[in-house]
């Protein structure tokens, strides 16, 4: 293979609109622990996701979200910017491979990076937003490992926020998020709230210049203590 088939292909959505962006992975247990309530109010959120994104002019335009699911390992959709990401219907069933759906998750998004750089449109430090009620039921050691290094002062590579939903292994997510970002626990079924702190979240990157630090609003309503 010669050097110019490996450069990423850069489609016209970033030639069309070079604006900064700022990636936002989503990674969703949908395993079966989840069916009932739970996937529900978890629908209920992405679709309050989508309605407040798109209700931000600047978020809209800057802000792309990619969403994986495991329960088993699924990419629903790849990058694409707030106004034209549709959330799904989820369904719950399977095991929790949480250690592979990381490792695809953060190969998924270094290709995204790439194409930035191909594009030669700047992006935001990303961000990976994991949720989940259990625990991995596969290898996940070296996926701890990349999100350490990759989430850590001297990388900045990404931004790994973990969420627990009643059942989740806190002890185990501890493991896998890096120290000085530990995981949070979701109060009840907050999902809606969750997805509104994250997209204002989001909004505030989106309006501040890649690189600059910004002051997250705390993850009140949502997040027990």
């Amino acid at each position: 293979m010669s050097f110019s088939d490996q450069i990423p292909f850069v489609p016209p959505s970033l030639i069309e609109n070079p604006e900064p962006r700022c990636p936002c992975l989503l990674l969703l247990d949908t395993s079966g622990s989840m069916n009932g309530r739970p996937i529900t109010a978890l629908n209920d959120g992405l679709r309050t996701f989508k309605e407040e994104l798109t209700g931000d002019a600047m978020a809209s335009q800057r802000v792309e979200v990619a969403m994986m699911t495991f329960g088993p390992v699924n990419v629903l959709s790849d990058f694409e910017t707030a106004d034209l990401f549709q959330p799904p219907t989820l369904h719950a069933g399977g095991d929790t491979p949480m250690g592979s759906a990381i490792m695809q998750g953060l190969d998924m998004l270094e290709t995204r990076k790439a194409v930035y750089k191909q594009a030669g449109v700047a992006y935001y430090r990303p961000w990976v937003f994991l949720i989940t009620d259990g625990a991995p039921t596969d290898h996940y050691a070296a996926a701890a490992e990349r999100v350490r290094q990759g989430d850590s002062p001297e990388r900045k590579a990404f931004s790994f926020f973990a969420v627990g939903v009643e059942g989740a292994d806190m002890g185990k997510l501890g493991q896998i998020c890096s120290p000085n970002r530990p995981p949070l626990k979701l109060q009840g079924l907050s999902f809606r709230e969750l997805f509104t702190w994250l997209s204002s979240s989001l909004g505030g990157v989106a309006r501040s210049q890649p690189g600059q630090l910004v002051a997250l609003p705390p993850p009140s309503g949502w997040s027990a203590v």
